[in-house]
């Protein structure tokens, strides 16, 4: 068994190392220590059909698809940005224009579209989505659900200025 010998000594040094941990962390600007933007997933784009109508909901509905959009570096949530969703579903292909439909972000950055189920294609059921406005960087994602009975599936974008 291994013992820690506490002395006054130890305790100073040690407590003199959590003071100037947190005194550093005020002097670094937020942004440095900021939020990383959004990678784009390997996968993410196949099938993407460019201009996708914005829509209120894809097909007969049932499953939902939601996210958040952010700025990289603060962090600040995106309002009125276009993501563009569609997957393999119980209606159609992920290649079929029906499957494939946009939303908007609201005042707090979120995205909400509801679709068909999604199922598995290529063995695992996955959904696609894309930021590709102005603005930003496009970002492409391939989130791959947990079950394929799961009902609902959330991505969420950082964005990176251009």
């Amino acid at each position: 068994m291994t013992s820690v010998l506490l002395t006054r000594r130890s305790l100073v040094c040690s407590g003199g190392f959590v003071i100037a941990s947190a005194a550093i962390g005020f002097v670094i600007p937020a942004q440095a220590q900021g939020i990383a933007p959004t990678v784009s997933m390997r996968g993410g784009s196949n099938n993407y059909r460019k201009g996708a109508p914005i829509v209120d909901r894809i097909g007969g509905g049932g499953f939902w698809m939601t996210g958040t959009v952010r700025r990289a570096g603060d962090g600040v949530a995106l309002a009125g940005q276009r993501i563009q969703i569609w997957a393999h579903t119980t209606e159609g292909y992920e290649r079929d224009e029906r499957s494939h439909g946009a939303t908007l972000t609201d005042s707090n950055g979120v995205f909400r579209l509801e679709m068909p189920q999604i199922i598995p294609a290529f063995g695992q059921p996955h959904a696609h989505l894309a930021y590709d406005s102005d603005g930003f960087k496009t970002v492409f994602l391939r989130p791959v659900m947990s079950s394929a009975k799961a009902t609902s599936l959330e991505a969420h974008f950082v964005l990176e200025p251009v």
